[in-house]
């Protein structure tokens, strides 16, 4: 078994690295993001695949992974692990679908709430404490969904027909354009921006650059919000205009993560 993730602000890494260590070996993961994440699915048979899930929707970057090595999922047992800010409907559903295109096997699906990382937008915004609490439930749900995986009890959530009309109608049928395709939105405040270079190296699609000592963005946002939620002066934004909060899995947690 082997752990492949995509994940903006740290949730989705947090929860399948958790997901994993529930078993009680010494399973490893991976990004999408890491060159060896294709040789660890290449040599395993079972694979927990994590994504954000984003307007009930596959972000761009983790959708081009799955197409653009579309041999290496034939006969493959994947089990699909979705974050959210609240609810997505079919959030594993999406992904099972595109994977089953390819040939992979479906085995279960499991739909985990996470503090929303959208952060310059009011919405779904809580407190520190509040976070804090999403994260231990989460954390129980998994602890409960892996002692009943072992038993035979394998989760299905967001898999059956039901979860594929909440998620539709909920927000996909109409923010697909959202996720479509990437996103040149990306707004930088040049009298904030002090230059730091933070924000290219933390962006997954090398999207950010310097000019003239100001980052600038391209056309080619994930809408991960990983460099909005780094930048020490707030200088980035996304959907809003302003950045209300910054998401860190880390200052969640009792233990500091990787």
């Amino acid at each position: 078994m082997v752990g492949i993730y995509f994940s903006g602000t740290g949730n989705t890494a947090f929860c399948v690295r958790q997901f994993l260590a529930e078993y009680g070996e010494s399973i490893p993961s991976f990004s999408i993001e890491e060159s060896e994440s294709l040789k660890a699915i290449e040599k395993n048979n079972r694979i927990v695949l994590g994504y954000p899930v984003q307007y009930s929707n596959i972000p761009r970057i983790l959708r081009d992974y799955i197409v653009a090595n579309a041999h290496i999922w034939k006969g493959k047992k994947v089990f699909v692990i979705a974050t959210m800010g609240l609810f997505s409907g079919d959030g594993a559903g999406v992904l099972a679908r595109l994977l089953r295109r390819y040939g992979a096997v479906i085995v279960g699906g499991l739909h985990l709430q996470m503090p929303d990382s959208i952060g310059d937008v009011k919405a779904l915004k809580r407190s520190p404490e509040k976070n804090k609490e999403i994260v231990c439930k989460t954390e129980e749900k998994i602890h409960k969904t892996v002692a009943g995986i072992k038993q035979g009890r394998i989760p299905q959530e967001g898999l059956g027909i039901w979860y594929h009309l909440a998620g539709l109608f909920g927000q996909r049928l109409y923010f697909f354009y959202k996720t479509a395709k990437y996103t040149d939105r990306l707004k930088i405040d040049a009298q904030k921006c002090i230059g730091c270079g933070l924000c290219e190296r933390v962006c997954p699609m090398g999207n950010l650059s310097q000019k003239n000592g100001i980052a600038a963005a391209g056309a080619k946002c994930t809408m991960c919000y990983r460099c909005i939620s780094k930048c020490p002066k707030q200088a980035i934004t996304l959907l809003g205009k302003q950045v209300i909060c910054q998401h860190n899995i880390d200052t969640y947690l009792n233990t500091k993560q990787e």
